[in-house]
């Protein structure tokens, strides 16, 4: 099989020929039709100090996938053969206190598909039958493909009420405007998102962001002010991971405010830690998808709104065939873009 994989300690990825997964007997077998790219998988093309320290090659890439289950193992009746599926990228061991207690997503021992095993930038994955999801028939392929992120942005911004709140989103990257969306779809009063980059933030705009704010031109109490908002905001996603977006972020709360953080720095940074406590603030780390209650709320939110799914759809702007691996990822690195998802099928 056709398979984009990491095949030595150093930048680069290969198209090469591997053999075809074999499932295991709680396992199923996926062929994969659409995968999307992700931060993730640019810092394994680099070969970054994270990547280095991380992975150890040789590696099949990729972890944001769709496709269609073509075999299971002899212990898997959850899933049947012909079901469309995504697949939850963090395979947990089962057996330690935040498994044992439901907590999946707070597993010590996460192994992550596409960076600790093999992945989904291949013909055919495996994963086990606990990790699939399996989606409605009618699903557009390319959606299915980025349910990872969608799950990302759905743990975030659902991780506090939100329903007539005024939220503030920092970063307008794919994950921050479909943070946007679904604080639109779930009855936030004002959204505002930020970004240095117009091109990103007309993105937000269209899935539904009241307010956009080009943080190199203007700031966001200007956009507080021009929205009558008297106070702070309420709810914060922060998306970016820059330490700046954060120092302004925090500037801007309500008193009481909440702030879920999603958005990884590359360096430890301060914060005015004297205004957290005195503003009474909350901030509360995200990783990945709660296992899998965010699951349930993503496809339930899809199923009750066209609106969300044409909004989680339009940050998909860039499709390219298998192929096309490095077009893929010159787009990704690009920042001139949303999603950038590739065609396997």
């Amino acid at each position: 099989m056709r398979a984009l994989a990491k095949t030595g300690a150093r930048p680069g990825l290969e198209m090469i020929e591997a053999p075809e997964p074999i499932p295991g007997p709680t396992d199923v077998k996926i062929k994969v039709w659409r995968a999307g790219l992700c931060g993730t998988d640019l810092h394994l093309e680099g070969w970054d100090d994270w990547a280095a320290s991380t992975v150890k090659p040789p590696l099949i890439t990729g972890h944001e996938f769709f496709g269609e289950v073509v075999e299971i193992g002899e212990d898997v009746t959850s899933v049947a053969v012909g079901q469309k599926v995504s697949g939850e990228g963090h395979v947990v061991c089962g057996e330690c206190r935040n498994c044992r207690a439901g907590r999946r997503h707070l597993c010590i021992r996460t192994s992550s598909v596409g960076v600790n095993r093999d992945g989904a930038f291949a013909d055919f994955v495996v994963i086990p039958a606990s990790n699939v999801w399996v989606q409605p028939d009618d699903l557009d392929p390319d959606v299915g493909a980025v349910f990872d992120p969608f799950g990302n942005a759905t743990h975030t911004a659902l991780s506090f009420p939100i329903a007539g709140e005024d939220v503030l989103v920092t970063g307008a990257g794919p994950i921050g405007v479909m943070g946007a969306a679904i604080a639109k779809h779930v009855g936030a009063r004002y959204v505002v998102v930020t970004d240095v980059s117009d091109y990103r933030l007309e993105l937000a705009k269209a899935a539904g962001a009241d307010r956009v704010v080009n943080v190199a031109r203007e700031r966001i109490a200007d956009a507080q002010r021009d929205l009558g908002m008297r106070e702070g905001f309420d709810i914060a996603l922060e998306m970016s991971g820059n330490p700046s977006a954060v120092s302004e972020l925090i500037d801007n709360m309500n008193h009481g405010g909440r702030i879920a953080m999603l958005g990884l720095p590359g360096d430890p940074f301060a914060i005015d830690w004297g205004r957290v406590i005195t503003h009474m603030l909350t901030i509360k780390g995200i990783y990945g998808r709660e296992m899998y209650d965010t699951w349930y709320a993503m496809s339930s939110m899809l199923q009750s709104s066209p609106a969300l799914e044409r909004a989680v759809r339009s940050v998909i702007t860039h499709r390219f065939p298998a192929e096309r691996w490095q077009d893929a990822f010159a787009a990704a690195r690009s920042g001139e873009c949303g999603k950038v998802v590739m065609d396997w099928s």
